[in-house]
């Protein structure tokens, strides 16, 4: 029987997880996904969490003895969150040790709220919950907002591992990778052992298709319609020729022989919104030596059952995707004013998702308190 995940983690894709709970943890899910499945990494977002938060009662034990302590209900949520992604980095370490610390790593994220607020409360934040969770095959997630980019830096310099989140367009790409060259300068010349430390650049597809796909829609031409599913993949080609540039450069010729690993570009959000949409298509559509692929367990089980590894569809694209989004434009469909309004409806999404996970974690806390 052909092992897809197999082929397609041979053809330089890193598959992970983007889930996790503490159901996961404590049955073996995550485990047996590692183990079967080629699973060799995990995300986690608000929304992830507040689903797992609130639809599981495997909390319960954790809950009552933060009622007991009267921790505050924004700390207590911290510490919920950070023990599920402390066991998950415990699983994932054999990922790590295998991959010599370029896999098995696990990503939990900063608070969503800050993301448009000064850099300086991302960068506390970046170091409490690295100091929390305590283990060296952590990311921390930093959205890619103009306002934390400078946190980026910062928080590397620091010698912290880095998942930078919410990367929808290329210039802000071409920014988190400098940010990136900067901070690893920096944390090269402030004595940290950069060979344990990693980075990845997550960039969002499928939301770009939705996005895009909607307002194609509303101009209800044959030319609109036939430019339907295009925008998401074109754009992340763009996207891995710009990192084939950046890492190709004298200046990261010297970082690499100091010791530091290149900032990975991630594939987020790769489950098909539209069903109309092959399934498995932002994953056969994005096979390119280097990259990470964090897809919902759904999604790699599909791969696995009929998913196709196709060798050289990223970089030999790149004509044909600047065409697309050349075509696009043309439509009247304006780049800037989509990619602003995915990172703003992102961002609020998550903040809304936070403030579900602290809701939930304060029913549970003040139920617990009532029945003492």
């Amino acid at each position: 029987m052909t092992d897809r995940l197999a082929e397609l983690s041979a053809a330089g894709v890193a598959v992970w997880l983007d889930d996790i709970s503490r159901e996961r943890l404590v049955t073996g899910g995550l485990d047996k996904l590692r183990r079967d499945q080629h699973v060799v990494g995990v995300t986690s977002n608000p929304t992830i969490f507040a689903k797992a938060v609130s639809d599981s009662d495997d909390y319960a034990e954790q809950v009552a003895d933060l009622a007991l302590r009267g921790v505050d209900i924004e700390e207590a949520t911290r510490m919920i969150t950070t023990m599920d992604v402390r066991s998950a980095c415990d699983v994932m370490r054999p990922a790590y040790d295998a991959s010599g610390g370029v896999d098995g790593r696990v990503s939990i994220e900063v608070d969503p709220r800050l993301a448009y607020k000064d850099a300086a409360a991302t960068i506390a934040e970046a170091k409490q919950l690295w100091w929390l969770v305590d283990r060296e095959n952590l990311f921390i997630k930093i959205p890619a907002t103009e306002k934390s980019v400078p946190a980026i830096t910062t928080v590397l310099a620091a010698g912290i591992s880095v998942n930078v989140t919410l990367i929808f367009s290329l210039s802000r790409y071409d920014d988190v990778m400098d940010a990136f060259f900067t901070g690893m300068e920096q944390a090269v010349a402030n004595g940290h052992d950069v060979s344990k430390m990693a980075s990845v650049a997550s960039f969002f597809v499928s939301r770009m298709d939705t996005e895009v796909d909607k307002r194609l829609d509303k101009m209800g031409t044959p030319e609109a319609q036939a430019m339907h599913g295009k925008a998401a993949i074109a754009n992340a080609q763009l996207a891995y020729e710009q990192y084939e540039k950046a890492f190709s450069s004298d200046r990261w010729k010297a970082l690499a022989a100091a010791g530091v690993k290149p900032q990975r570009p991630l594939w987020a959000s790769t489950s098909t919104k539209n069903p109309a949409y092959r399934d498995v298509m932002y994953v056969e559509e994005l096979v390119a030596p280097g990259v990470v692929n964090t897809m919902p367990e759904a999604t790699i089980h599909a791969f696995a059952e009929h998913g196709e590894v196709k060798q050289g569809v990223v970089q030999g694209s790149y004509a044909q995707a600047r065409k697309v989004l050349d075509d696009l434009t043309a439509l009247g469909v304006v780049y800037d004013d989509v990619v602003e309004t995915l990172e703003r409806e992102a961002v609020d999404k998550f903040e809304a998702s936070w403030l579900e996970m602290i809701g939930s974690v304060r029913t549970q806390i003040e139920g617990a308190r009532s029945q003492r």
